[in-house]
């Protein structure tokens, strides 16, 4: 595993610091001897006990993958990439001594995807931040098997997002949480004071034609007001987007997007026949802050707007 990734890791156990066993690349430990295995593939099993839930399966995880690398949602990795280079951008601020790109580097900093899946969209914002490393959080083995070699700078790990994450306080530069849980005291204890978080969301219209024709899970009409629930006393909103397409599905595509999605798991997909299909893809993109340790202050409104 990447060291400067280990260097942000804490044990699930004790909240000691880790670093790799003797011999390396079999195991971490801490100082008070808890070992976590690494895998073969590449994924570090960082929980303290059994996870309560296995996450996707690999059926989910292959269906995922194809969809994902198809093309199909690139226009979510690109706003997550453009909105994690803006934010870096920012926070270093213009670069003009050797000083100044010193800290411009270490800015760049970890940065840690939520829920990652294939780690397809913490790829492409580490394409959008060259200095930085990233780690995946899954629960799902099948998927951690994809994320652990989805980057050269990118390390993978078993854990349970609800539980408390195997991080240092204040680690993390960028957090991604791209449809995924969002456990908001961890999320705010392990991102730094400066550091921002991405989190995508389904649009209320995201899927239509595909939920009513073969009545799949709808989007929550509840969704926004959930967020905001799960985050609102740890993070402020300070800009939101709508990113929205048009897919144009053969029938093999189609049952590959119905394959990776919840509904997977209630529908009969091997005696599923699937037409060519369009399909609206539609995301809300929203930029959290971190809330000042103390006092909550009140929450200014969100500015929004409508990318296409």
């Amino acid at each position: 595993m990447n060291d400067a990734v280990v260097a942000h890791l804490r044990c699930p156990v004790c909240a000691s610091p880790l670093a790799a066993a003797d011999p390396p690349q079999q195991a971490l430990r801490c100082p008070r001897g808890h070992s976590f295995d690494i895998a073969k593939q590449g994924y570090v099993n960082l929980t303290a006990g059994r996870s309560p839930h296995p996450g996707d399966s690999a059926e989910m995880v292959a269906d995922r993958d194809d969809f994902l690398k198809a093309g199909h949602y690139d226009f979510i990795a690109d706003a997550l990439a453009d909105a994690a280079r803006q934010d870096q951008a920012e926070a270093a601020g213009p670069a003009e001594t050797p000083g100044q790109v010193e800290a411009a580097d270490q800015a760049a900093g970890l940065v840690l995807d939520a829920g990652t899946g294939t780690a397809h969209y913490l790829a492409r914002v580490l394409q959008a931040l060259p200095d930085a490393v990233g780690l995946g959080l899954d629960v799902s083995k099948a998927a951690l098997r994809r994320a652990a070699r989805a980057h050269p700078r990118t390390d993978a790990a078993l854990a349970d997002l609800w539980q408390p994450l195997p991080l240092a306080d204040a680690s993390v530069s960028v957090l991604l949480d791209v449809f995924a849980p969002r456990n908001g005291p961890e999320f705010r204890r392990v991102l730094k004071p400066r550091g921002v978080l991405l989190v995508v969301t389904p649009a209320p219209d995201h899927l239509h034609e595909l939920i009513d024709t073969f009545g799949l899970i709808r989007v929550d009409p509840a969704k926004a007001d959930r967020v905001a629930e799960s985050l609102g006393a740890h993070f402020t909103v300070v800009a939101t987007t709508t990113h929205r397409r048009t897919l144009r599905l053969s029938p093999a595509q189609t049952r590959t997007l119905i394959g990776m999605t919840p509904s997977a798991r209630h529908v009969p997909l091997d005696d599923l026949t699937t037409p060519e299909l369009t399909v609206t893809a539609a995301i809300d993109l929203s930029v959290h802050r971190p809330r000042p340790r103390g006092p909550l202050p009140p929450t200014p409104a969100a500015p929004r707007g409508t990318a296409r």
